[in-house]
Order: structure tokens, then C-alpha cells, then sequence
């Protein structure tokens, strides 16, 4: 039998959207068909890049377009709620680039609608979905090395200020937490469960975005896991799990394809795995199956999965006391 061809399309072509194109070109029965921009320009020039049969100027005239399957959200933070109710009302299967939404409240209408018009709907944590996380996972759940007895996470690089960027820029959701923070507490969550206790303090720009946050997950078994999120400075960005009988490192920039290195009985073994692609084609080939199954949820990156980590992100953000405010699009249209 025939595999389907799932015509996909990008809203909002910025730099992980390319990164997205990539991918998803190493993905059998994708065929990226469109892509749209609130500047025509830059949405033909990223169509000329990837060779995009269509085109459009406005979000508006792409989820009209009926042959579009799938629509890969990739604006920044603030507009993931806007965006992704915008591709739902019109029968559009989604998948959003993480973190999901701004908050919890926005995320759970965002569920709400996906359920009443059932229609597909993901959070894009590519990381789920790499064969080096879904291998730590497995051994955890094995137990092979016993129970986790502490876990450390960090994820950092230094970004030079730029206060209109949109990493420095809070009418965009700027900051460490939400932009590369989100990696370390999806580690805690999925290798740990939702913690008893947290404890947060983070260092604030002179725009008041979060530049770095540390973090404490704490369990009632005496577990913990440190968790850090900087753009201040590079870091090692590895996670580094401690069993009660071995050490097993997520080697460097652990939230993408990598090694894992395991020490046990004083024997130290580095495990590689053979992914030749950027990483960005698992996820989609997962989305593309939960549709060829006729799901509108997926099996492993769930809503209660999603509502988890956007409850965790926002009880750091209270406990650091970050607030956001959600603009307009048009008050950032040069950004996408």
C-alpha cells in the first residue's frame, strides 16, 4: 500500500523553523508544501530556500488553504496560544514548538479547543523523541542501575545583549526559563514525576528577562534535582543522572542528538547512537503516525504531559517572580 503524503506547513519562518525544514526533509511521506510570514518577503525567500511550492504573507491565507495537512508553529513564545487557536478553528492538525504557551490558563484552552474541533494537537519537545532519551528512559523504567537518587541538568550559553533580541526582549518571552530552561525541568519531569517542593532564584537583564535561573525540584523520598537555564554564560549543558548502583551522563548539549555515558562497577562505557540527521525528523514522523492512526493526542508527548511542565514553568516563574504580558501581533510583525 501507498504511504501517505502529509502536506506540511510552516507559520513563521524564523531560525528554528529552519532548523524544523531540515528535518523534516530526512522524513518519508512529508512533502513541506507551504510556508507563511507576516512579510511576504521573507516567506518566499525561506521558500526559495527549502523549495516551498506555496507562499503567503499573512497566517490567515495559509490555514485557508485546504491542502495543508499539518502546520508547524514556530513564532515566538507569546504567540503560540494566538496561532495555535487560529490553525485549530480552521481543521488544521498542529504541532507548536515548545514551551507550549505563556501559561497554563492558555494551554488548557488550547486543549479544550483541539478536543472540540478534533483536530491533532502537539507540543514540538523534539527532545522526547530522540533515540538517546528514549533510551535513558527505558532504563530508568528498567531499573537496571536501581532507583534515580539525584539528578543535575543545566543548559547555558552566552548571548551577547541585545535588548530588541528576542531572547533579551519581554514583550517577546524572553529570558533563560521559557527558552532553553524548559529542557533541564522536562528531564526532572520525565525522569523524576512532578516534584513535592520547588525552590527557584533566578538574575534579571536590565530588560526583565530572567538571564539565568537555578532551580530545586524536591521529592519526598529526599531526591533532588538542580536545574540551571542561562544566557549569560556557556555551561556544560549535560544531565547528569545518579543511580544508586551507577552515573549516567546525557552527554554535552543533552536536549539534542547525542552519547551517554554510563560508570558503573568502576567500568565506564560511552553508548553513541546513529542518528545522521539534526534530530528534528523524529518528531515529526511521530506526529505523521498518530495521524495515519486517526489520533488527535499523542501517545507520548500528551496533554497531561504538556499541562505538567507549562504548571511547572509558571511555579518557577512565581516563585521568581517573572510576569509576562501577551501583545498584539502587529505590535511585533518585524519579528516574524
Amino acid at each position: 500500500m501507498k504511504t501517505k503524503t502529509f502536506k506540511w506547513a510552516i507559520l513563521g519562518p524564523g531560525k528554528i523553523a529552519h532548523k524544523f525544514a531540515k528535518g523534516l526533509a530526512e522524513v518519508p511521506g512529508a512533502e513541506l508544501y507551504a510556508v507563511a510570514s507576516r512579510s511576504l518577503a521573507k516567506a518566499e525567500e525561506f521558500a526559495k530556500e527549502f523549495n516551498v511550492p506555496k507562499f503567503y504573507g499573512s497566517y490567515e491565507d495559509l490555514v485557508k488553504d485546504k491542502e495543508v495537512d499539518i502546520i508547524y508553529i514556530a513564532t515566538p513564545h507569546v504567540f503560540h496560544y494566538e496561532h495555535t487557536l487560529l490553525c485549530l478553528k480552521h481543521k488544521k492538525a498542529v504541532l507548536c514548538e515548545k514551551p507550549f504557551a505563556m501559561n497554563k490558563e492558555q494551554v488548557n484552552e488550547m486543549i479544550l479547543t483541539a478536543k472540540k474541533e478534533n483536530i491533532f494537537l502537539m507540543e514540538a519537545l523534539w527532545t522526547y523523541f530522540l533515540p538517546h532519551y528514549q533510551y535513558v528512559l527505558e532504563l530508568v523504567k528498567s531499573e537496571k542501575f536501581g532507583k534515580i537518587t539525584g539528578l543535575e541538568a543545566d543548559f547555558g550559553f552566552e548571548a551577547p545583549f541585545l535588548p530588541e533580541n528576542r531572547l533579551f526582549n519581554k514583550d517577546l518571552g524572553g529570558g533563560s526559563l521559557l527558552d532553553i530552561g524548559i529542557y533541564p525541568v522536562f528531564a526532572a519531569l520525565t525522569l523524576l514525576g512532578k516534584p513535592d517542593t520547588i525552590s527557584a532564584k533566578a538574575e534579571f537583564s536590565e530588560t526583565s528577562v530572567d538571564e539565568s535561573c537555578s532551580i530545586v525540584f524536591n521529592y519526598q523520598n529526599g531526591v533532588r534535582a538542580h536545574l540551571l537555564s542561562t544566557i549569560n554564560k556557556n555551561t556544560p549543558t549535560t544531565a547528569t543522572i545518579n543511580f544508586e548502583k551507577a552515573r549516567l551522563t546525557i552527554n554535552r548539549r543533552f536536549h539534542e542528538p547525542t552519547s551517554v555515558t554510563i560508570l558503573h562497577n568502576n567500568q565506564e562505557e560511552t553508548i553513541s547512537f546513529e542518528v545522521n540527521t539534526n534530530g528534528y525528523n523524529f518528531e515529526a514522523e511521530h506526529v505523521q503516525q498518530m495521524l495515519a492512526e486517526g489520533r488527535t493526542e499523542s501517545t507520548l508527548m500528551s496533554f497531561e504531559k504538556s499541562l505538567e511542565l507549562i504548571g511547572l514553568l509558571d511555579d518557577i516563574r512565581e516563585e521568581i517572580g517573572l510576569i509576562y504580558r501577551c501583545f498584539k501581533i502587529s505590535t511585533v510583525n518585524k519579528f516574524l
